[in-house]
């Protein structure tokens, strides 16, 4: 056998278990959600399996899935976005203090406020060409100062005189509808990453950015258009905060960037971009969520108490582990030359 023969033989066999770690991982993943969700069951009863619990808990977990989602296409594009928890405190501010105009007005104002965000972002990632870690921790302090110069420094609360409060209370087959538009919400990004030429430039460019500018591919309006899409749905969480719980606080979307992190590593996007998943997102999202309302009924059952700072532990201890793993799955990657 040739030299090149063997190396192009070494290559294949990396390819391999590259694909086969990420998909042990991502199945990994729902497995693990699946074994929760029948050990909840097990243990706590009807307590656990009840609707209203799959209601709260889905509707609760919207939020954290909008941010996950605009985060998937951030990570897999090879940048990152610190910025979305300020965004979402910016997004609430201002659409709850216009929630005397109803609820569609609030969402449009949300959602602006956060692509406005994004396009500072990706201006200053995609054209200027700084570093997304330095530009969204910028805007992560600057949007946070913004929302509480807005907000007075005190909580902003809803107008009781309209229907801006109705995510709330509105079901749809006896489901939320905030976690109805997360589901579409998920499956139009699904679509979008698969059968639309915007999904695959956002993996090539994520996998090898001068590889995509050679092939002729618009890595800044591309890179750029991630960034806006994140804030959008940043701005759309902090839309759905302020809808449910009637107002919107200083210390909202606090360190949410880095649940939304956690969720889409978990799922199986690679820190390094150009592999990912959306569909395994909305799994991590679930399957961090799903661990604390775990806790949340032991502490109920009285033989234990978990604090509720336990959360952050857990958060930290998922994605250092996953991290840990992908970290291996890129140096098999990377390793025969």
């Amino acid at each position: 056998m040739s030299r090149n023969a063997a190396r192009r033989n070494r290559l294949r066999e990396a390819a391999t278990r590259f694909q086969l770690g990420v998909r042990i991982q991502r199945q990994g993943a729902l497995i693990a959600l699946l074994a929760l969700v029948a050990f909840g069951a097990a243990r706590y009863g009807y307590d656990f399996s009840r609707g209203s619990n799959l209601r709260d808990l889905l509707g609760d977990n919207a939020k954290y899935g909008f941010i996950a989602l605009g985060m998937t296409f951030v990570i897999m594009s090879g940048g990152i976005d610190l910025s979305v928890g300020s965004v979402v405190a910016l997004g609430g501010v201002l659409a709850t203090r216009e929630s005397g105009h109803g609820l569609l007005f609030g969402l449009a104002v949300g959602v602006a406020a956060g692509a406005a965000v994004g396009v500072v972002n990706g201006v200053l990632i995609a054209k200027v060409r700084l570093q997304p870690f330095i530009v969204t921790l910028a805007t992560l302090l600057s949007v946070r100062g913004l929302a509480l110069q807005l907000s007075h420094t005190q909580g902003v609360v809803a107008s009781p005189d309209s229907d801006f409060q109705k995510l709330g209370d509105w079901n749809f087959l006896t489901l939320p509808v905030a976690a109805w538009m997360l589901f579409v919400a998920f499956a139009l990004g699904a679509l979008a990453l698969h059968y639309t030429p915007w999904g695959r430039q956002v993996l090539a460019i994520g996998g090898n950015p001068d590889a995509a500018q050679l092939m002729g591919l618009s890595v800044a309006r591309v890179r750029a258009s991630v960034y806006i899409l994140s804030g959008a749905l940043a701005g759309l969480a902090g839309v759905v905060l302020g809808s449910r719980e009637g107002s919107v606080d200083t210390q909202a979307g606090a360190g949410w960037e880095l649940t939304a992190i956690a969720a889409v590593v978990v799922g199986g996007t690679l820190l390094s971009g150009g592999v990912g998943s959306v569909l395994s997102t909305l799994v991590g999202v679930f399957l961090l969520q799903l661990i604390f309302n775990l806790i949340n009924f032991e502490n109920g059952k009285h033989v234990i108490t978990i604090s509720s700072y336990w959360e952050s532990v857990i958060r930290g201890a998922f994605l250092l582990v996953v991290v840990l793993l992908q970290v291996r799955l890129v140096r098999v990657r990377g390793a025969p030359t």
